[in-house]
């Protein structure tokens, strides 16, 4: 029993489900399940009360397992009648105690259930969380529902059995298909669990970039990139990388020795040097396309922006478009010149065009 009250600690420890020392209630039913999460709760120093739901389906059944909660675990009982069907009476007992933090005894057993279930109806091996958005808990998840029967049965207590449970499709799956399944292997159980745990998540960074409330936050993704998020719009961000002599950026080459000098994507807001006009609207006038406008590099010193390479061009800054099989044979609109910068062509310099013209016309 020792081995149970760790796990269920670590569980609830490593999740942050309920506070050292704090408060809970647990929704209990009178079965073995919640009957252990009530004591074992109790015995990890938790202060722990308890609620039952009468949904009044089973007669004096229901009555019975109602006085059962009252008289063991000090149960407050309360009226759900009022559904029928099994997501009916669910929203029901969670729509009690909502001013606190509650925890429901259900275990690995009940997410092999639920794994299998979702598997076969939808496709996906999601399972039961182990807290929910409106902040009902699950701390027994580690243990398996014959652990709460051994325990139970440990400490003297009785406990009640839903004599209608073998009717759901819940208990079709626990009753028969799981059966079948161990018979083909008998880890069935663990490797559905298994399942469960590889399937592919968000890097912890990049969950805490999309759930974070900060209006904008950076992740770097190495080698020069960075995924920014600004309130509802995201994008890849590359550099800065320094410019000394040649730097090779995407399709493009460029070059200078001038010093000081950096190489990165565009940012929202980037505005040419010593002028008022965005970058965005160098992009809209030059018919950029919005696809390549993120990845479209630019020549900085400091926070200004001095190039924009194809477009804008610098005095001691030379870039040119690099033939590959995705650029070959395409076509770029001329741009639209700025004062004080040069006019250039998105395309690719002709060889046969005099490198003067190639800076400018």
């Amino acid at each position: 029993m020792a081995d149970l009250l760790s796990r269920v600690q670590a569980h609830v420890r490593r999740l942050e489900l309920i506070p050292p020392g704090g408060e809970v209630t647990v929704l209990v039913s009178g079965g073995a399940d919640s009957t252990c999460a009530w004591h074992v709760l109790r015995e990890l120093g938790y202060r722990v009360s308890t609620l039952h739901v009468n949904h009044g389906l089973r007669g004096e059944e229901a009555d019975e397992d109602a006085n059962f909660c009252r008289e063991l675990m000090g149960a407050e009982i309360v009226d759900g009648r009022g559904g029928t069907k099994e997501e009916e009476l669910r929203a029901i007992r969670y729509s009690f105690a909502t001013d606190r933090l509650r925890a429901t005894g259900h275990t690995a057993s009940d997410q092999v259930e639920t794994v299998l279930y979702r598997l076969v109806t939808s496709g996906r091996p999601t399972g039961i969380k182990p807290k929910r958005e409106d902040g009902v808990v699950r701390p027994l998840l580690p243990v398996w529902r014959d652990e709460t029967v051994a325990y139970c049965r440990a400490h003297g207590f009785e406990y009640r059995a839903d004599s209608t449970n073998r009717d759901t499709t819940r208990g079709l799956i626990r009753e028969r298909i799981l059966p079948l399944l161990r018979e083909i292997h008998p880890a069935a159980d663990e490797n559905l669990l298994r399942a469960l745990d590889q399937r592919p998540t968000l890097p912890p960074a990049l969950a805490e970039l999309i759930a974070s409330p900060v209006g904008s936050k950076r992740l770097d993704l190495g080698d020069g990139v960075q995924l920014v998020r600004e309130y509802d719009r995201a994008w890849l961000e590359h550099g800065p990388v320094t410019l000394e002599g040649r730097v090779h950026w995407g399709g493009w080459m460029i070059e200078s020795e001038l010093v000081g000098l950096k190489v990165r994507g565009w940012r929202p807001g980037d505005r040419l040097a010593g002028r008022r006009k965005k970058i965005q609207d160098v992009f809209v006038d030059a018919k950029i396309p919005r696809s390549e406008r993120e990845a479209w590099p630019l020549v900085v010193r400091g926070r200004e922006v001095i190039a924009v390479p194809g477009i804008i061009e610098a005095d001691g800054v030379h870039a040119v478009r690099v033939r590959d099989d995705a650029t070959e044979g395409a076509e770029y609109p001329d741009a639209v010149p700025e004062e004080g910068g040069s006019r250039a062509k998105h395309g690719f310099p002709r060889e046969s065009e005099p490198k003067a013209r190639r800076n400018a016309d």
